[in-house]
């Protein structure tokens, strides 16, 4: 189980990119989500940021994401690298 130390982000804003900030929280995961397709994606875009989430082991933090457009193993590896970088580790095991 991987625990969240500091605020941290990845991605960016440019087209078919997503921007994800996170930070710990004891609430839950909580997902704020701003993307032009959600009428059409935005439940998958939340459904890809919440089980990165749980794959590695996250219970509790507060995301913010904001999407281009970016596909589904975009939004995981900016999802996993947001994570590492605020759990600051280094020890991702890559599947």
């Amino acid at each position: 189980v991987m625990e969240l130390k500091v605020a941290a982000v990845a991605g960016t804003t440019d087209k078919n990119d997503i921007f994800i900030s996170i930070e710990p929280s004891s609430q839950g995961i909580e997902i704020s989500l701003k993307s032009k397709v959600m009428e059409q994606f935005g439940d998958n875009i939340r459904e890809t940021i919440e089980n990165t989430l749980k794959d590695m082991g996250i219970s509790s933090a507060k995301i913010e994401a904001e999407d281009n457009g970016a596909v589904e193993v975009v939004i995981m590896s900016r999802v996993q690298t947001a994570v590492m970088r605020s759990a600051q580790s280094t020890k991702y095991i890559w599947k």
